[in-house]
Parts: C-alpha cells; sequence; structure tokens
C-alpha cells in the first residue's frame, strides 16, 4: 500500500468501529463524524495529505525496502546522519504544521517501531518467535502506514504497593491465561491518547516493574487492532466543544483525546506477542533497543517547533498593541529565545554526535536529548506564564466570531482594534493565545509537557544515576592533586 493519503487514514478508523465511550455513551456510526473527533481527525489526515505533496514527497516518504513503493519516513531504520537528518526534517514538518500542539501524531510512535523492529533480537532472548513476530510487525506498520496509540501506565489505585498486592489483581491489565489462539489479557491501562482514532494499540510494558514473580503476569509486549473484540476505550471530556476555529482555534484542530484502555478478556494473538511474563526482558526494552533514544529524538524535535509558534504568537502579540518597546516584553520573550536556541543545539548536537548502534541503526546521542526532555517540561509552562503575563486584561477580552457577526460589530470594531490592526484580527490573535495558555485545551497541553515521559523528579534521578560523571570528578582529584604539588615545591 505505501504512505497513505488523510482520506485513506479516516476511512480505515472508520471502518474498523472500535469500541470507544465517551460522556457515557458509545460511539455509533463513523467515528470521524463525532463532534469529539472530527475536528483532529481531519487534522491528522492532512498530516498524511503532506506526505504527497510535491515537493515534499521525496523527504516525507522514502522506497520501500520490500515493495519499492513509498512509504513513509517515519518508519525508516536510519543508516547514515544523513537519513537520520531526513527523517527529523520530516518530523518537523508535521511539528511545524500543527503548531507542536500534537504530542501523539503518528512518527512518534513510528520510529518506536522502527526501533523495535531492528532490536528484534532483543525479543529473541525469550523466544525466538517474539523476534520474527517484531521483525514482521514493523513491516507491516511500515508498508500499511499504520497508525498506532500506545498505552503505558497502570491505573493509580494505591501507589504505595504494587498492581499484584492490590485488592483486585485485575484492575492493572495482567496475563489471565494463555490458550491455542493466544494470551488473554484482562484489566486496565491508562493513558492511550488518541486511542480509538488509530488502526492499531502498542501495549508496551510499564516502565520500571519490580524484581520479582508476582509481577510477571503484568509484564508483556504485543500490538493489536483496536478493534479486537474485548477492547474499549473510555474517553474523558472533550475538549473540542464544537466552536469555530476563531473561537478555540487549537481545541478545534488538535484536541487528541485521552483514553483509559479497558482489556475484557482480550485474545492477543500469538503472531502479536512481543515479550510475555518476564520483567527482565520488559524492563530493558526501552534502551536495549534505543527505542527511548528514538521517540525522544521525535519529542524535541517536535518541541522546537512548539517553541517557535509559542514565540511566533508572542511576538506578534507584542506587535500588535505595540509593546515590543518595553524591556520587561523584550526580557520576557528573550526567555523564549533562549529556549529555543537551547533546543535547536540539543538537537543539533544528537544528530552531529549520532553513531550506528549495536542493531546496525543510526542513533542520535541520547545525552543531550535526554537533558533536553528534562528541561522542557520546566520551561513550557513557563511559556504559558509569559503568555499570561503578556496578555493580561487583553486574554479576557475576547468576543467570539458570532459576537462580530451581530449588531455588536461596530462597538467592537472601535474598541477592540490594534495599533496596526482591525479588531477581528486582533481578537483572533488573543483567542489562539488564550487556546495556548488558558483554555481547558491549553491547560491540558501544560499538564502533557509536565509528565510527557513520566515522573519529573524520577526522570532527573534516572539522569543523574545515568550520567558519565566520574571523568570530571577525576580532572577535579588531577586538579587538587597538582595544587598539593605545587604547595609543596613552594614550601
Amino acid at each position: 500500500m505505501g504512505a497513505k493519503t488523510g482520506k485513506e487514514y479516516i476511512d480505515r478508523v472508520n471502518q474498523a468501529k472500535a469500541n470507544v465511550w465517551i460522556n457515557g455513551k458509545q460511539v455509533e456510526g463513523d467515528i470521524s463524524e463525532h463532534p469529539a473527533f472530527s475536528g483532529v481527525m481531519k487534522s491528522q489526515a492532512e498530516l498524511y495529505d503532506l506526505q504527497h505533496q510535491p515537493g515534499k514527497r521525496e523527504y516525507m516518504t522514502y522506497p520501500s525496502p520490500i515493495s519499492g513503493e513509498r512509504v513513509g519516513t517515519s518508519f525508516i531504520q536510519p543508516r547514515s546522519k544523513e537519513e537520520l537528518i531526513m527523517r527529523r526534517q520530516m518530523m518537523q514538518e508535521w511539528a511545524v504544521y500543527t503548531g507542536g500542539m500534537m504530542g501523539r501524531s503518528p512518527d512518534y510512535i513510528n520510529v518506536g517501531i522502527m526501533a523495535y523492529g531492528a532490536a528484534a533480537d532483543m525479543f529473541g532472548k525469550q523466544d525466538e518467535q517474539y523476534k520474527q513476530n517484531m521483525i514482521r510487525y514493523y513491516e507491516h506498520c511500515r508498508e500499511n502506514d499504520l497508525s498506532l496509540t500506545h498505552t503505558l501506565i497502570q491505573p493509580q489505585v494505591n501507589r504505595g504497593v504494587s498492581a499484584s498486592k492490590l485488592n483486585d489483581p485485575y484492575i492493572a491489565a495482567r496475563i489471565k491465561e494463555k490458550t491455542d489462539d493466544g494470551v488473554v489479557i484482562k484489566g486496565a491501562r491508562l493513558l492511550a491518547t488518541q486511542g480509538g482514532i488509530t488502526d492499531e494499540i502498542m501495549v508496551f510494558p510499564s516502565t520500571l516493574l519490580k524484581q520479582g514473580e508476582e509481577e510477571n503476569p503484568y509484564a508483556y509486549a504485543f500490538s493489536i487492532p483496536n478493534n479486537t473484540p474485548g477492547l474499549k476505550f473510555i474517553c474523558r471530556e472533550s475538549f473540542d466543544y464544537g466552536k469555530s476555529s476563531f473561537d478555540h482555534p487549537l481545541g478545534s484542530r488538535f484536541e487528541e483525546m485521552d483514553t483509559i484502555v479497558v482489556f475484557d478478556d482480550v485474545v492477543v494473538p500469538w503472531d502479536r506477542v512481543f515479550a510475555l511474563g518476564d520483567v527482565n526482558i520488559c524492563n530493558q526494552a526501552y534502551n536495549e533497543s534505543n527505542a527511548v533514544v528514538h521517540m525522544t529524538h521525535q519529542v524535541v524535535s517536535k518541541n522546537v517547533a512548539k517553541t517557535e509558534f509559542v514565540l511566533g504568537i508572542l511576538e506578534l502579540m507584542a506587535e500588535t498593541i505595540n509593546i515590543g518597546q518595553y524591556q520587561h516584553i523584550q526580557e520576557k520573550i528573550s526567555e523564549v529565545i533562549i529556549a529555543l536556541e537551547t533546543l535547536k543545539a540539543y538537537v543539533a548536537a544528537s544528530e552531529a554526535n549520532a553513531a550506528i548502534d549495536k542493531w546496525g541503526i543510526m542513533t542520535p546521542d541520547f545525552a543531550p536529548l535526554n537533558a533536553a526532555r528534562n528541561y522542557f517540561p520546566k520551561i513550557y509552562p513557563r511559556f504559558t506564564e509569559i503568555m499570561q503575563l503578556m496578555g493580561a486584561s487583553g486574554l479576557m477580552a475576547i468576543p467570539t466570531e458570532e459576537d462580530f457577526q451581530s449588531e455588536l460589530r461596530p462597538d467592537l470594531d472601535k474598541y477592540l482594534q490594534s495599533a496596526n490592526g482591525d479588531a477581528y484580527n486582533r481578537v483572533k490573535l488573543y483567542r489562539l493565545a488564550w487556546d495556548v495558555c488558558m483554555s481547558a485545551f491549553g491547560s491540558r497541553q501544560t499538564l502533557y509537557e509536565r509528565f510527557f515521559f513520566g515522573d519529573p523528579v524520577r526522570m532527573a534521578g534516572a539522569l543523574y544515576s545515568g550520567y558519565d560523571k566520574q571523568k570530571y570528578v577525576d580532572r577535579v582529584k588531577e586538579f587538587l592533586d597538582r595544587s598539593e604539588e605545587l604547595q609543596k615545591i613552594k614550601s
């Protein structure tokens, strides 16, 4: 099939008829027509169409090593720095189109599946069949341009004990039994973004499972279609309120939806199992395969585009009401400029120091990317604060599109005009800023960025523990030794 179009994406998701629930009701009919999903599905379809645009096709797609058809570049197994950079250009093309406001655009999971496919031998340690399953699945995703959601987190019932110690052992999704048809999974997982509006779901191990036989039933890796019997997606309230793109410029287009995933005796076919019942294999999956590196490369590349988008909004706000000459405004916007250049430097360093890993894949240097994924969760909330401080009362004086279409228009044109433009475009800009920093959609974005890779304290601890500090310690010791020798000579 090769790289799909937007229409093919929508048609496939509609035809799958996944079991999706929102506001206490099961979605019936075409999910792309449902108010909670129509906006984001249209936006995602536009991303797929970008793959076929003249002038973009050469780096958005590449020839399949199997069929020769053009397939999505996010699936490429880069063997050179040039291919790595081409992949990043493709990822940033999508991110720029969305303003970086779609955190789970398809390329995020695609690069992870790519890494797992290259590291299939890792899964083969447990069972040769799991290795073959992973190789075939990667190829299946690439050749059919599958879109995937994923789920990693166990329900937050009692964080003081492991899932196996809860009163009900089937709160967190676990292995129930093994049959001739496959492995049966029962329980729930959080938090599948875009759950129900993709082709399939990747269910990989919860990070840092505790050691012990009692945890093995919670250790597994597999992928299945979203319409697999027994699989249910329970949605939170939608932040797309059916408003126009003037009123909710981001929420109306990029509300990805987050879902609870319920496995009600779901049978996972044996040819879709990649790891099963082995905590050790599951705990090493992300790092051993370098999937975490490639997925972080995608995230930081996306965050560059997101920071550029925020910077553009802030500067346009300053120009619109003529406040750019004030030093406190310059200082605030400079914070975003510094963050942008820092993120760009992280990406550039990771690519400049990229090297072939043991799986034969050109892999970015993880050190700068790891620093970036610890840095952005701290700086993004500051972006929204700066936008609030600069917008001030202007973020409250934001009448709707209907107001502009009413008899109020003369009043709005007079009192809400800008230093260099009309009221309609001024309010349009400020509603965009409001949707970044104040709306339900914007608040979710801030929370999302805070916890994108997990608990920031644990992430910082992992960075500290994994970073090679010894050479710098040795350098200081050597300096102190030299100082002592010099002191002896002087005395």
